[in-house]
């Protein structure tokens, strides 16, 4: 789904074929917005689909609930106890779940579009390993708390970038160069890891096992409200900056002729996409391949060139949600962390993404 603004003029006598493609909405001002119309017909079906996993998501559980009953207890008509269980114990999860997935799926969008690869996800670049390693430090070292660990987490996911990026500069970024620095870049932090996994106490050593799985159990509303205070001030940057982002992908001396700053629009949106990544690893954990699959999945069903920044975005509220339901249901009494079946599923993706790239001569 994208919206972009332009000047459109169509000269006499042009085809009529136009008419089955994007369409064109006027706004005042002289703004014209382009909606794909395959696009927002996916867009739409994410959207539903989304809101029906979230029903079914908030209904599961030790005490079941029918999604008609869920629904009437979310406008208010609901039992005291339906009341409890819905509103204050498995609503902020699931909202948890779709923020977490809305952002890694725009990051996710953002680095693929800047890097012109399809290897360029925040999981293999790096970003998510340093946001682990600041948890990690401040779980081990610092004894800290979960507000601590969540800025930890910020903290180290926005160093990890600083440091990839200036890696991967010379006279600008180039998408491979970007890709082959942030794998060199996550081995590294990957040692750091176990490194001070072996250094760490029982207690504290079970506690970060935990994290490192990546999970939404037991999230409530104090991870709710500052992931969508991030999520509600980076949206509509990034969103903002989607006319450059198509740009950019034609390279980086067509974009400038296009008038577009490219390296500081390449860095701002960078850095957006960091922040969405690090917010989402500080809420749930480190979930791992959502943020490489949505963007390229939502590319597939609608067929469309550019970012696909809205569509990525509810594709990966989607995955996650219906993980969630997975590990809840797909394993008998066994429950999962959610991140151990993005990491089954995306381990499977990956492998796929490798032979099909390279049936084509991409790498």
């Amino acid at each position: 789904m994208t919206a972009t603004t332009t000047t459109t003029v169509t000269a006499p006598g042009a085809s009529r074929k136009g008419r089955s493609g994007p369409r064109r909405l006027h706004l005042p001002g002289g703004i014209s917005l382009r909606v794909e119309r395959r696009a927002l017909a996916v867009g739409l079906l994410l959207t539903a689909l989304a809101l029906a996993l979230a029903v079914l998501l908030i209904g599961t559980g030790d005490f079941e609930i029918a999604p008609w009953d869920v629904v009437r207890t979310l406008l208010g008509n609901g039992t005291p106890a339906n009341d409890f269980i819905v509103n204050d114990l498995r609503l902020p999860r699931v909202l948890v779940a779709l923020l977490v997935g809305a952002a890694l799926g725009m990051s996710g969008a953002v680095f693929q579009s800047v890097s012109r690869n399809p290897l360029g996800s925040p999981d293999l670049l790096g970003f998510g390993y340093g946001s682990v390693v600041g948890a990690l430090v401040v779980i081990i070292l610092f004894k800290g708390g979960a507000t601590e660990v969540a800025v930890g987490a910020l903290v180290g996911g926005l160093l990890a970038g600083v440091v990839v990026y200036l890696l991967a500069y010379k006279q600008g970024i180039q998408g491979y160069r970007l890709v082959l620095v942030g794998i060199g870049a996550s081995a590294m932090l990957i040692a750091v890891i176990q490194y001070l996994i072996t250094k760490a106490q029982m207690i504290e050593a079970t506690r970060a096992m935990v994290w490192l799985t990546g999970s939404l159990a037991g999230r409530d509303w104090a991870q709710v409200w500052p992931l969508l205070a991030v999520c509600a001030v980076l949206f509509p940057l990034i969103l903002g900056q989607g006319r450059a982002l198509r740009m950019m992908e034609m390279g980086d001396d067509a974009a400038y002729a296009l008038g577009v700053r490219v390296e500081r629009t390449r860095l701002l949106l960078m850095l957006a996409a960091i922040l969405l990544t690090t917010a989402a690893s500080a809420a749930a954990g480190p979930i791992s391949f959502v943020a490489l699959a949505a963007p390229q999945l939502a590319r597939r069903l609608t067929r469309s060139p550019g970012g696909n920044l809205v569509t990525a975005a509810l594709m990966g509220s989607v995955l996650l949600m219906a993980s969630d339901w997975a590990s809840q249901r797909a394993f008998g009494a066994d429950q999962l962390p959610v991140g151990v079946v993005t990491g089954l599923v995306g381990g499977v993706y990956l492998l796929w993404l490798l032979v099909t790239e390279r049936k084509a001569g991409r790498i």
